[in-house]
């Protein structure tokens, strides 16, 4: 059983900033769920990855990085003090990944090969149902508490759980800002279901209560994929990476950029963030890296111009940041100052911060 802190006495600690025990939870503390106003699901799952690996291990890494942050934010103040924490994992969604992984291998070598391994997808495919009930289940406990819920990644699958469980609660619907350097709009890749490439071709095709789709920093794609956003009318807006260098380039405000980004959203939005959506040079252990993306003040500018645009966040995920592969915490500290401005943008929306 986790060892939870009295809400007073973490916000006391962090308060004074010392440096806080390794075990200790997000931002050096463990707050009590019961307590925070915002909970966080670890999926450590990465079944799905088609190129790098090491996503499954995000929370693992973030956590302990989230200890070298202070408390003061210049966009979102003292977030910190609506309460936010980190739920214990779901053993299962561990197990199930390193299973599914060895099979989902054999499933890519079959297809490169251009045979099959349809007892190794099925099984891949039926783990990833699992782990998004998982998800789902937990995360729609926690919004019946009245809990703002969201995910740490994981692979870009890993939220569509919680997504269902949104869409099943907002009333109204929402729409998705999603940061990302892919569409992720294939249909089952690979043959996975609930590929990381597939999330939001599943999401727009299975969860009506999604009103909007606008994607920022696409610049990796398909022909099928942008084929599809293109068919999503006015559910769909993409600003690509290179439209928005070119606004850059040729002079223009990325204020006014960032205006109109939000402009597309309904009132209620779902912030979903692939740390790839970023440039490279931020996140290089990521498992598709792709050049070009926003520069980490631009993603924090967007979330600040949406935070203050009288918008309500009603929760977000975090996804596909692994370990530095040369051993450092490069990759984890950008996730856990990404992930505290999740939390800001979220809670200074909802007026908690």
């Amino acid at each position: 059983m986790k060892k939870y802190m009295k809400f007073e006495e973490a916000m006391a600690e962090l308060e004074q900033g010392l440096p806080p025990a390794a075990e200790a939870g997000f931002l050096g503390v463990s707050v009590n769920p019961e307590d925070a106003k915002l909970v966080m699901i670890p999926v450590h799952w990465e079944a799905t990855t088609s190129y790098g690996a090491g996503t499954s291990k995000g929370p693992d890494v973030i956590i302990p990085a989230s200890h070298q942050l202070d408390m003061e934010d210049a966009a979102f103040g003292k977030a910190f003090r609506a309460g936010i924490t980190v739920l214990p994992e779901d053993h299962l969604i561990r197990s199930l990944n390193e299973k599914a992984k060895d099979a989902a291998e054999r499933v890519i070598e079959a297809c490169e090969l251009r045979t099959k391994a349809d007892d190794d997808l099925r099984f891949v495919n039926e783990c990833s149902v699992k782990v998004n009930d998982s998800v789902y289940h937990t995360a729609k406990d926690w919004l019946s508490k009245g809990k703002f819920v969201a995910v740490l990644g994981g692979d870009h699958s890993s939220p569509q759980g919680l997504i269902r469980a949104l869409s099943e609660t907002v009333k109204g619907g929402f729409g998705v800002l999603h940061f990302d350097a892919h569409h992720d709009l294939r249909h089952a890749y690979e043959g996975f279901t609930f590929s990381h490439a597939s999330i939001f071709y599943n999401v727009m095709t299975s969860y009506s209560q999604v009103t909007k789709l606008t994607q920022v920093g696409i610049r990796d794609y398909s022909r099928d994929e942008r084929a599809f956003m293109e068919s999503l009318g006015a559910r769909g807006s993409c600003f690509y990476g290179r439209d928005l260098f070119k606004a850059k380039a040729e002079g223009r405000n990325f204020k006014t950029v960032a205006a109109e980004i939000i402009a597309s959203l309904p009132d209620n939005v779902y912030v979903s963030f692939d740390i790839d959506g970023l440039d490279p040079s931020y996140c290089p252990s990521t498992g598709t890296p792709v050049p070009g993306g926003l520069s980490y003040d631009e993603a924090c500018y967007i979330l600040e111009t949406l935070a203050a645009s009288g918008r309500r966040v009603v929760g977000f995920d975090l996804t596909e940041v692994a370990p530095s592969e040369e051993g450092g915490e490069w990759d984890a500290n950008v996730g856990a100052r990404m992930l505290y401005k999740l939390c800001g943008c979220l809670l200074r929306s909802q007026k908690l911060c």
